[in-house]
């Protein structure tokens, strides 16, 4: 947990006589909506504010800081103005018994329940966000919602401990979409981009469309230094019951995605949605992440290496009981992906039934350097392909383990395209990998349920057959935190 006490503090010389004075610390405000009062100074906690409307009234400075009572309810829009500065930014936070539980604002189907537009330097803690209005079509809306429109760069948000949820907004997906905690930029006249943006440890529930994400109107038409995002970090946050796509990375450059757990995506929405994934974006790191409960089979698979990413990481993730399987390779067209490495992943009994999908599914415009590697693939449905390449080259598969179901048929592979070399196959073949081995990869489980099930008994024939270096990509260790040996295993259990 990050909590910072930032104070705001100068010193002033004198013309005359030196002397050195200290200025006031920042004031903080309190409110409280059902004990408060409508002429309270709201500076105590003895003369809290009572509404929302006197929390917008006032102009928040470097090191201010609003605290809303613990256990407390208030209808409508908290949309605070101002800003902080570098070092002091301005506080919105939680005061009172802990076991009141988080205050809550209820947004009553406007844009947001709590609104920052054209600001920066805000850290916003402890929480409690829904935003539930008539059912509809046109209206977007939002838990949390940070919009900058032809702002330039803006810098520093931290969004810690906020639980968002029922969030019933029309189905727009990007650039400006309906969901939960979404930081987004618009406009067309100044580049625009965040800087140093974080939300971490927050719960997102029951939300339409997106769960968690930094959506922009920018291209790099415009030049990807100027648009791109920097810093950041989506760490630790669970969420559940999407109508759309769970988190997603947008127009970013080094971004972490990382220890965040996703159960059902895609529940509702007619557009193509993935858990975890990101367009447009550079040097995007995806690590230690749960990815369940996708949706359909239009899309629905936990992880996507989409349009424009470049030099994008996926390793030490894993999938399951996905309906739309575990990972998509789909460029963008007249769009360049480049350098994406997927490895040292675990997927278990994730699918796709639609034949021009698989487990892991190649379409749209080709990509070029894409590697999947070390990763273990395990599906107990006949009915689909562990991989289906749509007629797309770019692809390298290396030192996988590929699993099919313990049928007469098992689960196919059908690509044409794509490069395979030195995997094993069980229950499964690609006949173009001639270096490949076919046979049982005595996994601990027979039929694996959990990352444990299929680590390596003695004596597979998986140790010490792979052929991918281990720290030629950085990678040292495996998804259970096993050194990786040399000469490596095949598969994502690299124990000895």
């Amino acid at each position: 947990m990050r909590l910072r006490t930032l104070l705001l503090a100068a010193a002033l010389a004198a013309a005359v006589i030196p002397t050195t004075a200290t200025a006031a610390p920042a004031t903080t405000y309190y409110l409280d909506c059902q004990s408060g009062a409508v002429d309270a100074t709201g500076t105590s906690p003895a003369a809290p504010w009572r509404t929302l409307a006197q929390a917008n009234a006032h102009t928040y400075v470097p090191g201010e800081r609003l605290l809303l009572k613990r256990g407390t309810k208030c209808g409508g829009v908290l949309a605070p103005k101002g800003k902080g500065a570098d070092g002091a930014p301005v506080q919105i936070d939680a005061y009172g018994r802990m076991s009141d539980g988080k205050p809550h604002i209820e947004g009553g189907g406007a844009r947001a329940a709590l609104l920052l537009t054209n600001t920066e330097q805000w850290e916003i803690r402890n929480l409690d966000l829904s935003n539930t209005g008539p059912d509809t079509t046109t209206d977007r809306r939002a838990g949390l919602y940070v919009e900058l429109t032809d702002y330039g760069v803006a810098h520093h948000f931290v969004v810690e401990d906020v639980d968002v949820h029922d969030v019933n907004g029309a189905e727009f997906k990007d650039p400006d979409p309906s969901g939960g905690i979404l930081f987004t930029v618009k406009g067309s006249k100044t580049p625009t981009r965040f800087d140093d943006l974080r939300v971490s440890h927050c719960t997102v529930r029951h939300v339409d469309r997106t769960g968690i994400a930094n959506p922009s109107t920018w291209t790099r038409a415009s030049g990807a230094a100027q648009i791109q995002s920097t810093g950041v970090v989506f760490t630790d946050n669970d969420v559940y019951d999407v109508g759309g796509d769970g988190i997603v990375v947008l127009t970013s450059r080094g971004a972490l995605v990382e220890r965040n757990y996703v159960d059902g995506f895609n529940k509702r929405s007619a557009d193509y949605s993935a858990g975890i994934w990101a367009w447009d974006s550079d040097e995007v790191l995806y690590q230690y992440n749960e990815v369940t409960g996708g949706h359909g089979t239009m899309d629905s698979m936990a992880y996507d290496v989409d349009g424009g990413n470049n030099r994008n990481v996926y390793r030490y993730n894993y999938s399951h009981d996905n309906e739309g399987g575990f990972l998509l390779v789909c460029n963008g067209k007249n769009m360049v992906s480049d350098g994406n490495r997927v490895h040292d992943n675990i997927s278990i009994n994730d699918r796709n039934t639609d034949p021009d999908y698989g487990v892991v599914s190649v379409l749209c415009d080709a990509s070029t350097d894409t590697r999947v590697y070390r990763n273990t693939i395990v599906t107990n449905r006949s009915d689909t392909a562990l991989v289906s390449n749509k007629g797309l080259t770019g692809v390298t598969f290396e030192d996988n383990i590929f699993v099919g179901a313990a049928t007469a048929q098992g689960s196919p592979i059908r690509d044409t395209l794509s490069t395979y070399r030195n995997n094993l196959y069980w229950h499964t073949d690609q006949s173009r990998d001639t270096a490949g081995l076919r046979a049982d990869p005595l996994l601990s489980s027979a039929s694996p349920t959990t990352p444990d099930g299929v680590r390596l008994r003695s004596g597979s024939p998986a140790h010490g057959a792979g052929s991918v270096k281990a720290g030629v990509d950085g990678t040292a260790y495996d998804y259970f935190g096993n050194r990786i040996p040399e000469p490596p295993n095949i598969g994502a259990d690299q124990s000895g």
